[in-house]
């Protein structure tokens, strides 16, 4: 049975269509995920399930019954309000009154019998609405959710307050419940304790999200905004995946056979005199209703080109950490102890609740930071290229343009001159949008605004702190791909389980009290080694003029046997050292004389040349390829022996 349905609706946004006359029929107990581009409408479908806006046109068909719950995109205020207040709120009048009511008894306490008009008139009123049932179910909720419903909003973190707005969401018990990116902005614990909870939820789902985990998990079907077009997809994200591919390659075939099919006809009706004057006029009609389907179709909208700017190669050692710790107030530790030595290449992930102290450790490792005890020397010739997640780097009042440009109008990417408008486009910023202010951008593009910033600018130590939130999964994936090539060093932060699966080789983890461990692998072998539990998130008081982190509560961390840091390696013998500080180089040299080979052996006319000379080089690959695998194989010897205890 449908709980809502869509029929012919349209919606536009100035000339550009956000509906195109659109079908969709939710049913009740389906879990769907909503995809598409940033920008393609996905929170105008949701406004419109909300009743918040109205279609251009077309019907909303909703259950009689129906009751709506939502999450929405924006962090709640950090403001005086209860937590029981804003729970209040998603239960209507009775909720006003139950919130007023509780308001009074806070403030005036035994002394509410002098307001004992107002206090029984909305005693009353509660309880002609059942109102004191229903403020049972507030409070069985916020127990479940583990938070105190005297609390005020302002002493909560961002991860608890969305909790807070979830039990709001679903304090009526609704028949279809609507979360628009519920992951931005948490922390795993977080995002993990989201979804058991949603796994409990029996009614109809709808959620946007571009956390590929957290969409394995919970959908059951996948609906697509694309160009106006909204279509549904049976089954899970993995077959999804799949039918898109199919989907995409047959449009491309259809789009070409037409275009195909114009050309021929716009060559017809060019002929000579002869041919126009013995011309079928239905086939001329015909033509002209052709060119007007190709000027009303939509080509899909490109795919973001990036392109990292890399700098001369770094010095081996990048970073050496030894044995810093950093406090808040002298009172809460986020880092203890700690050292690390960073080399030229390591793609280190950093993993913990929100208010651990992942930013303030990476502004102490690129020495933004003093630690108040150990020390930090950086390497050679580093050029640090920063993604701040707070986007500190952009002037919101210039445009788009003038922020990438800085007064030039090229930017240089790897010896080759770019026009910054050129450039833009890669990031998908048409002209018009490219010299728009930064002020008028969506969170998905001033994240691509970031990235443009970011890798225009030549660099062999690549920081990202948050890089992911707001961006839609198709730039997500590109941008995974071009830090896996990436031959620089990387330092990132990240609560996108699966970006970190796909871009890192090592992570340090905050396990409370302001110890880090380090672990081989990404999130997921962290999890396979540990069992995967972190510190819960620090519920911090703050104004709203402190930028600082807010540091970890006090929890118990996990005791798992940690990886040896630097600090505490073996030491070698003298010749043993010698043969391991030699061997980064001699690899690095084996790898660029196979990857010249390989060339040479990609040219097609390689294999037109004498017989002798082709099995040369091939006989000279296998050896170099062969050299390689013996050289790294005796490293991972070396290094495992000097990490031993």
């Amino acid at each position: 049975m449908s709980v809502v349905r869509l029929e012919g609706v349209s919606l536009a946004y100035g000339l550009k269509p956000l509906l195109d006359n659109v079908d969709l029929a939710i049913e009740a107990g389906q879990r769907l995920c909503l995809l598409g581009r940033n920008g393609e409408g996905k929170s105008s479908l949701m406004r419109l399930l909300t009743r918040e806006i109205e279609p251009d046109s077309g019907t909303i068909i909703f259950d009689k019954s129906l009751k709506i719950g939502f999450l929405p995109q924006t962090m709640p205020a950090a403001d005086e309000r209860t937590v029981f207040a804003v729970v209040a709120e998603g239960l209507g009048e009775v909720g006003d009154y139950l919130r007023e009511y509780q308001d009074l008894l806070n403030a005036h306490g035994d002394d509410a019998g002098m307001l004992s008009t107002r206090t029984q008139f909305l005693h009353e009123k509660i309880e002609n609405m059942d109102g004191w049932a229903i403020q049972n179910r507030i409070g069985h909720m916020l127990k479940r959710f583990g938070i105190d419903e005297n609390v005020r909003m302002k002493s909560l973190s961002g991860g608890w307050r969305r909790r807070v707005l979830l039990a709001r969401a679903l304090v009526n018990e609704p028949d279809l419940l609507l979360l628009d990116e519920p992951t931005n902005h948490l922390d795993i614990n977080t995002i993990s304790w989201l979804e058991a909870r949603l796994k409990e939820y029996r009614g109809a789902l709808l959620f946007v999200s571009h956390d590929r985990a957290f969409i394995r998990a919970l959908a059951g079907g996948i609906i697509e905004l694309d160009r106006g077009v909204l279509r549904s997809f049976n089954g899970s994200y993995a077959d999804y995946l799949v039918d898109k591919e199919k989907l995409l390659e047959e449009e491309a075939r259809q789009n070409k056979l037409f275009d195909k099919r114009l050309s021929e006809e716009e060559t017809w009706i060019r002929k000579g005199i002869k041919a126009r004057r013995t011309r079928n006029e239905g086939r001329v009609r015909a033509l002209k209703d052709m060119r007007e389907q190709r000027r009303q179709r939509i080509d899909a909208q490109g795919t973001s080109s990036i392109a990292i700017a890399e700098a001369e190669r770094s010095g081996k050692k990048v970073i050496n950490a030894e044995h810093i710790s950093y406090a808040f107030d002298d009172v809460k530790t986020v880092v203890r102890d700690f050292s690390i030595t960073v080399m030229r290449g390591d793609r280190i992930g950093l993993l913990g609740a929100n208010g651990a102290g992942k930013t303030t450790l990476l502004r102490l490792l690129l020495g933004k930071l003093e630690p108040q005890s150990g020390k930090v020397v950086l390497g050679s010739k580093l050029e640090v290229a920063y993604f701040d997640q707070l986007r500190e780097g952009i002037d919101e009042e210039k445009s788009v343009f003038d922020n990438v440009a800085d007064g030039h109008e090229f930017v240089e990417l790897n010896g080759r001159q770019k026009h910054v408008i050129s450039y833009l486009n890669d990031f998908l910023f048409t002209s018009e949008r490219a010299r728009t202010p930064v002020k008028a951008l969506s969170g998905g593009e001033r994240n691509r605004l970031l990235l443009a910033r970011l890798f225009c600018r030549p660099a062999n130590l690549i920081v990202m702190d948050e890089p992911t939130n707001d961006l839609d999964v198709d730039t997500l994936e590109l941008l995974e791909e071009r830090l896996i090539d990436y031959s620089g060093t990387l330092l990132l932060t990240s609560h996108d389980r699966e970006f970190m699966d796909q871009v890192v080789t090592s992570t340090l983890v905050f396990e409370g009290e302001g110890r880090i461990h380090e672990y081989v692998g990404g999130y997921y072998d962290w999890v396979r080694q540990t069992g995967g539990v972190l510190p819960d998130e620090q519920v911090f008081e703050r104004s709203p003029s402190d930028t600082r982190e807010p540091p970890e509560q006090a929890v118990k961390p996990v005791e798992t046997p940690p990886l040896k840091t630097a600090g505490s390696r073996k030491k070698l013998s003298y010749k043993l050292q010698r043969e391991l500080d030699a061997l980064p180089e001699r690899i690095e040299s084996l790898e660029a004389e196979v990857e010249a080979l390989q060339s040479t052996i990609a040219d097609p006319a390689f294999f037109q040349q004498d017989h002798a000379q082709v099995e040369q080089v091939t006989q000279s690959l296998a050896d170099k390829e062969e050299a390689l695998a013996q050289a790294i194989e005796r490293w991972l010897e070396l290094e495992e022996e000097a990490g031993s205890a």
